[in-house]
C-alpha cells in the first residue's frame, strides 16, 4: 500500500473532484460517512456519551458529518467547535449549517480555557480539529485542550490524523499531540504513523478507502510502501515439483566465538527454515559440537582458531553469505572479515558484530559488494551513519548511506523499514513479543535463505522481513508476548509460508 504526502493527497482530492464531477462537499460527505460506519458498527448503539471536538478547517467538517449521522441514529451526542481561529473552510460552513438543520442543536463554542467541557473515562471522545493539514504546533488554551482529552481517560478516535501531530515532520516533546486509541485514516497511511517518535500518537490505525482517483493513486510515486499480507505474497515465488536441494541455493552462515555460538545456530537455522537448500557454517572449533548436535542439518566448519575467526577460508561456494552473529571485534577478526569483502562479489547479509566491524573500520564499506543487505538495529545504525536529530533526519541519511555504497538497508524496530536507496517499505507483521534476545539472528538467517533461493537481495529483505513478524505474530498468538523466544519464530516459520497464502475468510 502507498504512503503519501499531505501533498500528494490534496492533489489527489483535487483530481477527483475534477474526473467524478463532485464537490469538495460530497466527498467529504462520502469520506466522513465511513467513519461514521465504523464507529457505529463499533458502538452498536450503546448507550455512551459521544462528544466530538471539530476544528474549524476540513477536518471539523468531517467531524460534523459525523456528529450528524451519529445523531440521526439516536446517538447521544455533543458537538463543540474549537474556534481557533477566525477562518472557517467553505465545507466546513456547509456542515455546520446542516448539522444544526437536521438535529436542531447548536453546537458548543470552545474559544478559551474556561470553554472546556468535561470528560469523563467512559465517554467516547472524536477528534477531528486539525487533520493533515497543521503547519505549526498547538499554542496557549488549545495546547491545553488536547492535553485535556488526553488526560481524561476517554477513549478518543482520531479522524485522519490525531490532532497536533504533522503529517511531516516530528513534533517537539513538549509539543501538545492528541494521543489516539484509534485512527480512522483516508485512503493511505501516513509516514508519521510508523516511524518510532510518533507512532504512539496514533494508536490502532485503519485505512478507509474514501475512493479518490485511481489513475492518480497508481502513477503517483509514493514516499514509502506499506508491506502487509498482500503486498508480501506478491513477492513470494511458489516451487516446482521438480526440484531437488541444489536449486535452493547454498547459504554459508560466518560467525561465533567462545561463549556466543547460539546466534550462529539460530541463523544458520532460519536459512533452512527459509528455504535454503544446504547450509554450512564456519565457526571457531570451539563451536564445532555445539552445532553438529544442535542442527544436524548443517556442515560445519571450522576456523584453525579454538575462540574467534582468523581466517575465513573454505572450498565452497555459496550462493549468498551471512555474516556476523556473534563473531566479536578482535583485530584477527576484523582482519579476516576485510579478506573475506576482498573475494566476495555476491551480496552478502551482513549483521550485529559485522555491522559494528564496518562503523569501526569505514574503510571496509567501500568493500561491500554491490546489493549486499545489512540489518541495524538502532544502535548499530548510529554507530554506521552517525547521530540524529529527528526520524526524518534520520531517514535522509539513511537514504544517503544507502546511495552511496548500493546496498539495502534493513532498520529494525517495531515497524522494521527497508531502505534500497531509491525506495523506501515499511513491515506492519510483528509485534512486542520479538524485542528478545536473537530475534535479530533468526531474521539475518531469513533474509539470507531467501538470497540463497535467487531471490533478488531487495526483494529478499522485504518478504523476510514480513515473513519474521508473520512467524512473531503466530507464536504471540499461541504464547502470549511475554513467553515468545527467538528459537520460537524460526520454528514457525512454516506456519508463516502456510499463512501468507492462505486466503483470508470472507
Amino acid at each position: 500500500m502507498k504512503i503519501l504526502s499531505a501533498e500528494q493527497l490534496k492533489e489527489a482530492d483535487e483530481v477527483t473532484l475534477k474526473t467524478e464531477g463532485i464537490s469538495s462537499t460530497r466527498l467529504m460527505e462520502r469520506a466522513a460517512s465511513l467513519v461514521f460506519n465504523e464507529i457505529h458498527t463499533r458502538l452498536e448503539g450503546a448507550d455512551i456519551n459521544i462528544k466530538i471536538f471539530c476544528g474549524i478547517g476540513n477536518n471539523g467538517g468531517d467531524g460534523l458529518v459525523v456528529a450528524r449521522l451519529l445523531h440521526k441514529y439516536g446517538y447521544k451526542v455533543e458537538v463543540y467547535v474549537v474556534n481557533y481561529s477566525d477562518k472557517r473552510s467553505d465545507d466546513f460552513l456547509v456542515n455546520y449549517d446542516r448539522y444544526k438543520k437536521e438535529s436542531h442543536t447548536w453546537p458548543e463554542l470552545i474559544k478559551r480555557e474556561e470553554d472546556f467541557p468535561e470528560i469523563s473515562p467512559g465517554d467516547f471522545v472524536v477528534d477531528a480539529i486539525f487533520g493533515i493539514g497543521l503547519n505549526r504546533p498547538a499554542e496557549g488554551w488549545l495546547a491545553k485542550l488536547l492535553l485535556h482529552i488526553n488526560e481524561s481517560g476517554a477513549f478518543c478516535l482520531a479522524v485522519d490524523m490525531p490532532s497536533g501531530l504533522f503529517p511531516d515532520k516530528v513534533p517537539a516533546e513538549d509539543t501538545a499531540v492528541i494521543k489516539a486509541n484509534y485512527t480512522l485514516t483516508f485512503q493511505t497511511p501516513k509516514l508519521v504513523f510508523f516511524l518510532p517518535q510518533s507512532m504512539k500518537y496514533a494508536g490502532e490505525v485503519q485505512v478507509l478507502d474514501i475512493g479518490l482517483d485511481r489513475g492518480y493513486l497508481k502513477e503517483v510515486q509514493a514516499m514509502a510502501q506499506l508491506i502487509g499480507k498482500r503486498e508480501a505474497r506478491h513477492l513470494y515465488k511458489p516451487r516446482d515439483k521438480n526440484s531437488h536441494k541444489g536449486d535452493y541455493g547454498h547459504t554459508l552462515v560466518v560467525g561465533g566465538s567462545y561463549g556466543k555460538i547460539g546466534s550462529i545456530v539460530l541463523s544458520a537455522k532460519s536459512t533452512l527454515r527459509a528455504g535454503a537448500g544446504l547450509c554450512s557454517v564456519f565457526v571457531p572449533k570451539c563451536g564445532y559440537e555445539i552445532l553438529q548436535s544442535s542442527f544436524p542439518e548443517a556442515m560445519v566448519i571450522t576456523d584453525e582458531n579454538d575462540k574467534e575467526l582468523t581466517n575465513i577460508k573454505t572450498d565452497l561456494e555459496p550462493d549468498v553469505i551471512c555474516f556476523g552473529m556473534g563473531a566479536g571485534k578482535s583485530s584477527n577478526t576484523v582482519k579476516a572479515f576485510k579478506n573475506l569483502l576482498g573475494r566476495i562479489k555476491n551480496p552478502m547479509l551482513i549483521d550485529a558484530d559485522g555491522l559494528n566491524m564496518l562503523s569501526e573500520n569505514n574503510e571496509l564499506l567501500g568493500l561491500l559488494p554491490k546489493n549486499s543487505v545489512l540489518t541495524p538495529h538502532p544502535k548499530e545504525l548510529e554507530r554506521l551513519i552517525g547521530k540524529w536529530n529527528d526520524d526524518f533526519e534520520k531517514i535522509h541519511k539513511i537514504e544517503k548511506f544507502t546511495k552511496k555504497y548500493k546496498i539495502i538497508l534493513v532498520l529494525k524496530g517495531a515497524h522494521s523499514f527497508v531502505f534500497s536507496g531509491k525506495h523506501i517499505y515499511i513491515n506492519n507483521s510483528g509485534n512486542s513479543g520479538m524485542a528478545t534476545a536473537g530475534s535479530g539472528d533468526v531474521l539475518s538467517g531469513i533474509i539470507a535463505g531467501l538470497m540463497s533461493q535467487k531471490y533478488e537481495p531487495l526483494v529478499a529483505a522485504i518478504l523476510g522481513v514480513y515473513l519474521h513478524g508473520l512467524a512473531g505474530d503466530i507464536c504471540a498468538e499461541e504464547s502470549g508476548y511475554e513467553a515468545l523466544i527467538s528459537g520460537d519464530i524460526s520454528d514457525n516459520l512454516g506456519k508463516a509460508f502456510l499463512a501468507l497464502m492462505k486466503d483470508e475468510k470472507k
